[in-house]
Formats: structure tokens, sequence, C-alpha cells
């Protein structure tokens, strides 16, 4: 949806949630108040109550709103690889690629874990699964070597490896175990995802 295509209440919502966004990136969720969000926005306090009841709401909408996967779906149903092991390192590359080309999102993802124990992925999942289902069922039932043979654990296992491969990712960013790290970091973590870091014994 464009600009030129949206309503005047959708064109509200963008402008107080690009407002929370900022300021929560700012200041914290908690240091953050309704009267803060309004004032950056350029917009009247009752006004944004017309469209969200509470903060709370407005950092709800921002997780569902806001992800990119609407962008990332298209572009992973469409994911090529002659083996498992290149399909999924390609799906890694694209979906981590997506997600930290928005920091801010990564952020608010880990105030949802640590702030609000991630009540509000019930609203996300709500809108991701069924769209991602599919492609991870699609995997098991045209990939006979996989082990894992129940597409939810095998599309809840992807988004573990995904997000603990981010959130690691920003922990040594500013550390000296990045010059420890291989140019090729995440291949070989997809790849310890994928077998483990015990050799198959040998007979």
């Amino acid at each position: 949806m464009t600009e030129e295509t949206q309503t005047k209440g959708e064109r509200t919502r963008v402008q107080v949630e690009d407002a929370a966004i900022e300021l929560f990136m700012e200041n914290g969720y908690h240091a953050t108040s309704m009267r803060q969000i309004s004032k950056h926005a350029g917009l009247a306090l009752g006004g944004i109550y017309n469209h969200f009841k509470s903060k709370d709401e407005i950092f709800e909408a921002i997780i569902v709103d806001k992800h990119p996967y609407k962008k990332i779906l298209p572009i992973l149903s469409e994911t090529q690889g002659d083996t498992i092991e290149e399909f999924l390192n390609n799906a890694a590359q694209i979906v981590i690629k997506e997600l930290t080309s928005q920091p801010y999102y990564v952020k608010l993802m880990l105030i949802e874990i640590v702030e609000f124990n991630g009540v509000h992925g019930a609203a996300l999942l709500k809108e991701i699964v069924p769209e991602v289902l599919p492609i991870f069922e699609k995997l098991v039932k045209t990939r006979k070597n996989l082990r894992v043979t129940h597409p939810a654990i095998l599309m809840r296992s992807f988004i573990g490896m995904i997000l603990s491969y981010i959130i690691t990712d920003m922990i040594i960013a500013n550390s000296i175990l990045t010059k420890f790290m291989p140019k090729n970091a995440l291949d070989a973590y997809v790849d310890i995802y994928m077998h483990g870091i015990i050799k198959e014994k040998t007979v």
C-alpha cells in the first residue's frame, strides 16, 4: 500500500508508530509516555487515542506492522537450492539480511522478549504462521533426507537459529572475538544448525 492509497486514519497510525519507534529506541519503552509520542508525531493526544487505546497497543501494532516478513516471504518462497543444505543456507542469508537491514526492529524484538516475556508474539505469529508454515511443510514433503519430519518443529528451530545468530552477532560486535570470526561465519553457523558439531563416526 502506497502513501497515496492510504486513508487518513492509516496515515495517522503510521505517523504514530514511526514516532513511537524513535522514542522507544531513544528512551526505552517504559520511559516513553503517550504524551511524548503525540508531541513527537505532531498530533493531538486525543487523536492518538482514537486509534490506539494504550502505549502497549501501539507497541503491539509496531511488532506486527513493521515486521519485514511481508518483504521476506515472497523472496523466501522463491529461494532455490539443489540440496537441503543450499536451500537453508540461502534462506538464512535472505532472512538475516532483511532483519538486520532495519536495526530498530531487532532492538524492538529484544524489548518484547525482555520486558514483555514475548506476550505480543502471538499476534505476530498469527500473521506469520499461515504464510511461512507451508514453506516448511513443502520442505518436509520434498526433501527425503531430513531427520526432522514435523513442519512446525522445523520452522521453530529455523527461527531459533536466525535469532540466536543475530543476538550473538550484536553481543560480539565490538569485542575482540570478532577478530577470530571467519568471513563466512554465517555459513558455518548454518552448517552447525544442520549437522551439529560432532563428526559422524565412520565404520
